[in-house]
């Protein structure tokens, strides 16, 4: 299977996951494709458990790729742009493997409460947005706070649903939404160094969501991320 092209793997992430698709536009021409590529991976790891029915199931899935982040080669259409970017040091196996962990933790239980809540958000969306700006030169704990409250935010986004399918990620001690809400909002008052915006983009997104029913993103949601870049702060 021959590598995939820039183009190939952009186009993948505009289906998987429309809003870092859009922050990746905004990124020098020069490193979208590790970011894509870095976008893609957290995808994966983020459906493993919504596209099985057991606990297990997932577990095997995240297995799978943990053993790519560890140097096996596998025929697949990311898999393989992912093990070059790993070979070519672009990426770090060890940045990979603390995602890989988190998702495990959270494959076959809901977090207890909501200090387990907040690592969770914290390990999943801070880190990737932390990767993110390593990728791009800016290795941030203001970004990894951006990052944390889009997390908090795409939760309580994907509540409704996940409820249709038994499964939550909310706390199970029954934190109410609105303090998740307060902690995102909060989080949302870091002000990331310039350099990566790309990186901390969906952050954007974040105010418009909170306590707003799920809805395809419009003109003026991204005229949020356009602010959000010209003001340096989501």
């Amino acid at each position: 299977m021959p590598p995939s092209s820039d183009e190939t793997l952009l186009s993948c992430l505009r289906r998987a996951d429309p809003d870092r698709y859009f922050a990746t536009l905004f990124a020098p021409s020069g490193k979208r494709r590790i970011l894509t590529i870095l976008y893609l991976f957290n995808h994966e790891l983020a459906r493993a458990r919504e596209v099985v029915s057991q606990p297990t199931l997932a577990l095997i899935r995240l297995q799978w790729w943990r053993e790519v982040v560890e140097g096996q080669r596998r025929q697949h259409e990311l898999a393989i742009p992912l093990s070059d970017a790993l070979a070519a040091d672009l990426l770090s196996g060890k940045d990979l493997l603390a995602l890989i962990d988190a998702r495990e933790k959270a494959a076959d239980s809901q977090p207890s409460d909501y200090a387990e809540f907040l690592i969770y958000a914290r390990t999943t969306g801070g880190l990737l947005a932390r990767l993110a700006g390593k990728l791009l030169g800016v290795d941030s704990d203001q970004i990894e706070d951006l990052g944390t409250a889009y997390a908090i935010s795409g939760i309580l986004r994907a509540a409704p649903f996940l409820a249709q399918q038994e499964r939550s990620l909310l706390p199970a001690d029954g934190t109410a939404p609105e303090i998740l809400m307060e902690e995102a909002r909060n989080l949302l008052t870091a002000r990331p160094p310039r350099g990566a915006f790309a990186a901390w983009a969906p952050a954007a997104f974040v105010r418009r969501d909170l306590g707003r029913a799920y809805a395809p993103r419009s003109f003026q949601d991204r005229l949020a991320v356009l602010r959000a870049a010209l003001k340096g702060r989501a």
